[in-house]
């Protein structure tokens, strides 16, 4: 017998779980936001969060992995047009796209991004992953603020500020895992040769001079690109603007975690109770 289609509720309630069912060093769809921001985000994140599995996870070949990105890209045309689908992630993305004007080139954007998971292994140099963050990330601060109504283009510049220095924290504080569970490497190529850092460093996890040397620049840059877009959780204010200073915060205080573990900087940090109560204090008060 066919499967009987889910209901909208049904479709925003699988999207929440998926949400909610992720460890993230940062808040996602939180009851911080807005409430009539809540479940169109957790379906942003539930699109991306598919999207990326199938990049990611299970055995898949990469050509069976790039096969189903397509056929998802498929499935997000065919809503756009008005097709009705059941999958529970596009009946809900279909209300959102009624409901809001989001482009959903940034949608494609994201496909982009998880298609170069399953192809690009290496990246020359820093612009090559400013790049990879373009589609991977900034996308996603982008259909935030048309969520909350608050785009300009001084705002979607400051976003993508805060996203490409979110993506390059949570790179830097995954070197180890992103090389040992995919082969990947994004610390820029012509930098891993500047300060005469190997792949079998990485490998075998050791830091020395060299790592830290190359380490500060990065932590150094990723600090520098968020704080150019820092001043965007005041502009929007609000619900939202609280929100969005704790994700701030939240990544700032990793890139201090990471300046900590000089004796090991390919070990992940994690953010404990008493970070986030740093956290809170600074989203709250620092201007």
């Amino acid at each position: 017998m066919p499967q009987r289609r889910l209901t909208l509720s049904e479709a925003y309630a699988y999207c929440q779980d998926l949400a909610n069912s992720h460890y993230e060093n940062f808040p996602v769809a939180s009851r911080l936001l807005p409430e009539r921001m809540r479940l169109p985000v957790a379906v942003v994140y539930a699109f991306a969060r598919t999207a990326d599995d199938m990049a990611d996870e299970g055995d898949l070949s990469p050509k069976e992995r790039l096969a189903a990105l397509d056929e998802y890209a498929a499935k997000l045309d065919a809503t756009q047009q008005g097709e009705i689908l059941s999958d529970p992630v596009f009946i809900a993305l279909a209300d959102v796209l009624k409901r809001y004007t989001l482009p959903v080139q940034l949608f494609h954007d994201l496909l982009i991004a998880f298609r170069l998971d399953v192809t690009k292994k290496r990246y020359d140099d820093f612009q090559d992953v400013l790049d990879y963050c373009r589609y991977s990330a900034n996308p996603v601060g982008r259909l935030l603020l048309y969520l909350h109504d608050s785009v300009s283009e001084e705002n979607l510049q400051m976003s993508d500020h805060i996203c490409t220095a979110l993506q390059l924290i949570n790179f830097w504080q995954d070197i180890r895992q992103d090389y040992e569970e995919n082969n990947r490497i994004y610390l820029p190529q012509d930098e891993l040769a500047r300060f005469g850092v190997s792949e079998d460093q990485i490998r075998e996890g050791r830091t020395d001079d060299n790592m830290r040397e190359l380490m500060g620049l990065q932590i150094k840059r990723s600090r520098e690109i968020m704080f150019v877009g820092t001043p965007l959780g005041h502009r929007v204010g609000g619900r939202f603007g609280l929100e969005l200073r704790l994700i701030i915060q939240g990544g700032l205080r990793v890139l201090e975690r990471l300046e900590q573990s000089q004796h090991d900087l390919l070990a992940r940090p994690r953010l404990g109770k008493s970070d986030w109560v740093f956290i809170v204090l600074r989203a709250l008060f620092k201007a």
